[in-house]
């Protein structure tokens, strides 16, 4: 092969992957182990003591599980990634090198629910306060700076509305205010948007979504892109001091640019233990090598669908950031040139209960939680993954009473819109 790099969808089929030394399978082997046998015993020393590389115990990491790491890695852009059980989990694994009790960290209104949910409650727990800003008002972002802020989140293209973030814009406040960038790039994937090349530091998936893309396996990934300074300030005290379990090593010296993907491994999966099945990485990576070609058809019939219901007289509004006239359309040739996702809100003129009736009557779509399926998939909201909002925090979020979210399949869209054309008829 030429000196050229490999282009996407050659990265989504190959990346990571060769074919298995011991049998020559060319797909990659589910290693359904959870342990792994030692040279000797000093190889067996250098690994625990993170003087060589390779595999200990599945919990750690394991060799299915390393390709799929190394094929998003590529994807994203990034110097190394980890996965792990679930999307909550890399939040919660990424968080935990960076904050101390009593530390915050700022993150965009505009999220997931279950984001919103894990942040406002279950991280007081370890004494982590996150302090909400706007994404439509970068400014919030810089006020809510203070001496404890850690790092700033946000989600590329944001959930449940499918409005478009100024990731550049909030990576000029994190980088004035001397913490990382995470994104969450769930809704986007890196077919549409890798938000590395705009300033992030970490990026997050959960891999349930659009890479696995098939609603069948529970994931979650955490990119590092090897580009933040940890020994600055003493701020981050997990990469940056003496690691006393491993004998005094600082990860940030010893590591270099992929001493955050270290960290998250070592110091958090090794011991929080939220890893990722080799089975369900198995199911991951065969859904990631057709990324490329799902992403796109979603997209295009998600425009299409976006654009009939803009035009039916039951529906108030339309949010989707490929319409023209969408106030995210200008972020979205911007960031996400390729097109605006597959996952976008509209509201009903009959509020409340329309939103409840509608879903109630399509078929052809799923009524479930979870978006980035193959299939159509129809959720309300306010009902169901945002309950736990009061009314404002609802509208806030995206999540209004009379919104209902779509996360647009592969399906022919002639069949999509006949079916929301029958529900909304009756």
């Amino acid at each position: 092969m030429s000196d050229r790099l490999p282009g996407f969808s050659t990265l989504a089929v190959h990346a990571g992957a060769q074919p298995d030394p011991t049998t020559g399978a060319r797909a990659t082997p589910i290693y359904q182990t959870t342990s792994f046998v030692f040279n000797d015993a000093d190889h067996a020393a250098s690994l625990f003591g993170l003087q060589a590389f390779g595999n200990i115990y599945t919990r750690i990491g394991n060799p299915t599980n390393a390709v799929l790491e190394e094929r998003v890695a590529a994807l994203e852009g990034g110097t190394a990634a980890l996965a792990v059980a679930s999307g909550h989990a890399a939040q919660v694994v990424v968080l935990q090198q960076l904050l101390q009790p009593g530390d915050e960290f700022i993150a965009a209104r505009k999220l997931y629910g279950g984001s919103i949910n894990q942040f406002t409650h279950a991280f007081k727990s370890f004494g982590w306060n996150v302090v909400w800003a706007d994404p439509d008002d970068i400014a919030s972002f810089e006020r809510a700076v203070t001496p404890r802020t850690k790092a700033i989140f946000i989600e590329s293209i944001a959930n449940p509305g499918g409005s478009i973030t100024d990731i550049e814009a909030i990576s000029t406040v994190a980088r004035k205010a001397g913490v990382p960038l995470i994104v969450d790039n769930t809704l986007a994937s890196p077919y549409l948007i890798r938000p590395i090349d705009h300033g992030a530091d970490i990026v997050v998936h959960s891999l349930t979504k659009f890479l696995g893309g098939h609603g069948n396996s529970l994931g979650g990934i955490i990119v590092d892109a090897g580009t933040f300074d940890w020994s600055t300030g003493g701020k981050y005290p997990m990469l940056s001091e003496p690691r006393p379990e491993y004998h005094g090593i600082r990860l940030q010296e010893t590591f270099g640019n992929f001493a955050f993907a270290i960290a998250c491994r070592v110091l958090g999966l090794r011991d929080l233990g939220p890893a990722l099945s080799p089975f369900n990485a198995f199911m991951i990576l065969t859904g990631i090598e057709t990324l490329p070609l799902r992403m796109q058809k979603h997209c295009d019939n998600a425009k299409a669908i976006a654009e009939y219901l803009a035009g039916h007289p039951a529906v108030a509004s339309v949010s989707y950031a490929g319409l023209p006239n969408d106030k995210y359309n200008q972020l979205a040739r911007k960031y996400a040139p390729r097109g605006a996702g597959a996952v976008f809100t509209f509201s009903l003129k009959g509020g409340y209960d329309a939103g409840v009736s509608l879903v109630s009557k399509l078929q052809l779509f799923s009524h479930l939680a979870n978006v980035g399926d193959t299939r159509s998939l129809v959720i309300h909201p306010a009902s169901t993954t945002h309950s736990q909002l009061d009314d404002a925090a609802k509208v806030k979020s995206g999540a209004g009473p009379d919104v209902v979210r779509l996360s647009i399949g592969i399906e022919d869209k002639e069949d999509l819109i006949a079916d929301l054309e029958q529900a909304l008829g009756a």
